[in-house]
């Protein structure tokens, strides 16, 4: 998951085996939290949360970086890299589609930061 902010894009990246870092596009993130139980945990249920969100993902053509106020989703399924965009503060409201994919990665990002990890 990337989120646009004024300063800089998050990138949420989380992998099967249990790989998970968050990169800031004007430097740092927090790599290699996925060491953690806690992040590995919360990792699972991303996880889980895409399951049935992948089919309001489209094949991603190409792979640009959200506009400010905007997330967007990357999944590797079906042999191909998926996508989908929307703005972020729909995706807080917990109505649109995607928010409980948008709330589980949260929840990952949240424990990261609770284990101090990458600091």
């Amino acid at each position: 998951m990337e989120t646009g902010y004024a300063e800089a894009v998050a990138s949420l990246v989380c992998f099967a085996d249990g790989t998970t870092s968050l990169y800031f596009s004007n430097g740092g993130g927090m790599i290699g939290a996925g060491e953690h139980a806690a992040v590995r945990t919360a990792a699972t249920a991303f996880f889980a949360a895409a399951v049935p969100s992948l089919h309001e993902l489209t094949i991603a053509a190409e792979h640009p970086l959200p506009r400010i106020g905007q997330v967007r989703f990357y999944a590797r399924a079906n042999g191909g890299i998926l996508t989908a965009e929307s703005p972020e503060v729909e995706l807080g409201k917990g109505s649109h589609r995607l928010s409980p994919l948008f709330f589980a990665a949260h929840g990952v990002i949240t424990a990261i930061r609770a284990t101090g990890a990458g600091q």
